[in-house]
């Protein structure tokens, strides 16, 4: 399935598989009643969206482990038109009650706010909150990742839902959940069973190009072996790593809007906004500050010196620079409201509070026709589902020259049917369209962009869709 047809899953209860075209899901959720305390919550104060019920919980349970994959969270008990999200195996959710209604033979268990998961899918644990390692790397010693987000962190108890506070975007890591290969030029096989590779049939047969996240590796039968997210088993020899892109965006210093990147190839620098011969050039994805601009014969020059240096100017056709706008009606006035502008002109992403920019990237958007299939379309939208990661391919299309497939695409973040924010490492074409619709960052950006905008993803969960009290985020197209 492409990314097209994939939104037909989340309506399913999957939301880690492909996405169609589909309108934004609505969801309502009203405000729970306060009961009394459970045992577990004895030593702090009662959240406001927790109901016990008729139903006490175990003394030794401290939080919810999902049993099956995509384990679907609901806004409200019994509600099941209600989906509010999923969980993995491995995540242990916060646990404040348990209450009876229907479509759960046991009990619903209350896992945050506005957050119930059927005890029929998941079962009490005696382990502390957490969420499984995301980003570990199988070459650590013990899985762990210091670059676990903060924004998976559970919420507070008592408190309403919040987004996490606005971070710098750093290089310290790739950006990326995983470490992704792509298969080489002979394709690779992937099996179900380490024990019985190379001895039985290939449960996968992965096309030259095929990409997929290893999570593990492990020696058998003389060589070395990775087991795909998906748990299957490939031999490394099969595979060639993903060279980590360490491109990022910046946050904006006084909330001016005066960067740009160069996206040509190399860029001339000239000492007169006149042109002339050129004194040195400057390189793709290389950041310059905007100091001024000046129309000349061969097309406007921007200066990027500041007034104290030599003059250093450069052609405004080799640089992507954001421009300062006004928050479209969506985003109320006099609020601070988060919200996302992306400008297909300039091929640039600006992040916003009310009026205010904290962050601007260069970003890829479709490379179609207005009308056409692969087209970023121009609009104001809201984020309908946000994913930690989803899978992106071509393999309905018969009658494409190859196909494309690729797991576990990170922060992912659907606004207009299944056009969505997400990253991409597979290219480094940013500051140019080259999508086929959806609108590409860098991993360290995405990331950056997923924990800024609302709903937040909570500690434990792959999957997010919105609620009256916490909205998507405003994502305007121009």
């Amino acid at each position: 399935m492409s990314i097209r047809r994939a939104a037909s899953a989340v309506h399913r209860g999957n939301f880690s598989g492909t996405l169609k075209r589909t309108c934004r899901v609505a969801l309502a959720a009203g405000v729970l009643s306060i009961s009394s305390a459970s045992p577990l919550l004895a030593h702090d104060p009662l959240p406001p969206w927790t109901e016990s019920g008729d139903f006490s919980l175990p003394p030794w349970a401290h939080s919810v482990a999902p049993k099956k994959p995509e384990s679907a969270i609901y806004a409200e008990p019994g509600k099941l038109d209600l989906r509010r999200g999923s969980a993995q195996p491995g995540a242990r959710l916060p646990l404040f009650g348990a209450r009876r209604a229907n479509g759960c033979m046991g009990r619903w268990l209350n896992v945050g706010p506005f957050a119930w998961m059927c005890s029929d899918v998941a079962e009490f644990s005696g382990e502390e909150p957490s969420s499984p390692v995301l980003g570990a790397r199988p070459w650590t010693a013990d899985g762990s990742d210091s670059a676990t987000l903060e924004f998976l962190r559970p919420p507070r108890a008592g408190a309403r839902t919040e987004l996490p506070p606005i971070e710098p975007v750093t290089a310290s890591d790739d950006g990326l959940p995983y470490r992704y290969y792509f298969a080489g030029r002979d394709g690779a096989y992937a099996y179900a069973s380490l024990a019985n590779a190379l001895d039985a049939a290939a449960d996968q047969e992965l096309e030259a190009g095929f990409v997929v996240a290893i999570v593990e590796t492990k020696s058998a039968h003389g060589e070395r072996w990775g087991r795909t997210n998906k748990g299957n088993w490939v031999a490394m020899r099969e595979v060639v790593p993903f060279r980590p892109n360490p491109f990022h965006g910046e946050l904006l210093q006084d909330d001016k809007l005066d960067i740009a990147w160069v996206v040509a190839d190399k860029a001339n620098v000239y000492g007169s906004e006149k042109g002339g011969k050129a004194t040195g050039i400057r390189v793709r994805f290389e950041k310059v500050n905007v100091f001024e601009e000046k129309a000349a014969p061969s097309g406007a020059m921007v200066r990027v010196s500041p007034d104290h240096e030599p003059p250093v100017w450069m052609r405004a056709r080799d640089l992507a620079r954001p421009t300062l706008v006004a928050p479209p009606p969506e985003v109320p006035e006099g609020t601070s409201e988060r919200w996302i502008d992306v400008d297909l002109a300039s091929q640039t992403l600006v992040a916003y509070v009310g009026k205010r920019p904290v962050f601007a990237t260069i970003v890829s958007t479709g490379k179609g026709l207005p009308g056409s299939e692969f087209v970023t379309r121009k609009g104001t939208f809201r984020i309908w589902v946000k994913v930690f990661t989803t899978k992106m391919d071509n393999l309905d299309r018969e009658e494409v020259e190859r196909h494309y497939a690729i797991e576990d695409v990170p922060w992912v973040q659907f606004f207009d049917k299944a056009i969505a924010l997400h990253g991409a490492f597979w290219h480094r074409d940013f500051g140019r369209v080259h999508s086929h619709g959806c609108v590409n960052m860098a991993p360290l950006d995405a990331r950056w962009v997923f924990a800024f905008t609302a709903p937040h993803l909570p500690m434990g969960w792959t999957a997010v869709l919105p609620t009256k009290v916490e909205p998507g985020a405003v994502v305007r197209v121009r």
